[in-house]
Order: structure tokens, then C-alpha cells, then sequence
């Protein structure tokens, strides 16, 4: 377990079914599992993503003193970002697994094609690859052009 960076840790509804999710939506590893006492929540686990470690538990209310998945809490704060070979396979995947699609790729001004998945627990993941040179000034332009026609003179 890669136990050096940042190492996120999410809060979740259903934790058994997360992990379920992330193994076929992201291609993770369960690293550990540990269920709670009453062996349908878990208290902690730990998977591997793209070489880093996720970390994931169930909501516990009772014992933080409020709710904090967002699924429960009706918002998150983090976007998760994954830079992956194809973007658009990623958002696919994520997608099929039964994620929702919250913007599709697209080719961005900044250099990537990028694309964000609302994932069935209610925390954001964002993909992106890199463009070419060429690819880059065309949605550089694409983007100076959307700006003029939205932003009156």
C-alpha cells in the first residue's frame, strides 16, 4: 500500500457496495477490508487506484457527530481527478458501472481532453489525457469563440 502523497479518504453509504463499484468502474484492488461490529458497515478499507491508495469507510454518524457521505449530505467538495490514457473510456466505464455522466469528455483549452462522473456515492471524479499541439489551439479557439458569443460587449 502506497502510504506516501495525499491519500484520500471517502465517506460513503454503503461501503461493501463501493468497493464493489470501484473494482469494476476504476479497476481497483481491495487492499484491506475491516467490517464494523454489526458486519454490515465497514469501519475501514483500503484499495489501490492507478498506484495510489484510496482510502473508504461508512458513514458513521453515531460517532462523529454528523453525517458526512455525500449521499446523505446531499453535496461533496472534492473532485477526484485521474489522468488515464483515454478519457473517454474512463467516463464510459465509470458510466456503465453505474456512474453518471456530469460532463462528457471534451477537448479543453488548457491542453486535455477532460470529462466528470458523478459516481453512484456521490463524490465527483474528473479524467482527462493529454491533447496535441494541434488539438489544444483548435479548442483554444473553440473557447475564445464561445466566450465572445456569451459575454455580451
Amino acid at each position: 500500500m502506497n502510504k506516501t502523497g495525499i491519500l484520500p479518504h471517502l465517506y460513503v453509504h454503503d461501503g461493501n457496495a463501493a468497493l464493489a463499484y470501484y473494482e469494476k468502474a476504476l479497476g481497483a484492488e481491495v487492499i484491506c477490508r475491516m467490517p464494523a461490529p454489526d458486519g454490515k458497515r465497514l469501519m475501514h478499507a483500503a484499495l489501490s487506484v492507478a498506484g495510489s491508495t484510496l482510502m473508504l469507510c461508512d458513514d458513521f454518524p453515531e460517532y462523529c457527530g454528523a453525517a458526512r457521505a455525500p449521499k446523505t449530505t446531499g453535496t461533496t467538495g472534492v473532485t477526484l481527478h485521474l489522468c488515464v490514457p483515454d478519457c473517454d473510456a474512463a467516463v464510459a466505464r465509470m458510466a456503465d458501472a453505474g456512474g453518471t455522466v456530469a460532463m462528457p469528455p471534451d477537448d479543453m483549452f488548457w491542453g486535455d481532453r477532460y470529462g466528470k462522473v458523478l459516481d453512484p456515492f456521490g463524490h465527483e471524479w474528473s479524467f482527462s489525457h493529454p491533447l496535441t499541439a494541434e488539438q489544444t489551439a483548435a479548442a483554444a479557439k473553440k473557447w475564445e469563440e464561445w466566450q465572445a458569443a456569451a459575454v455580451p460587449a
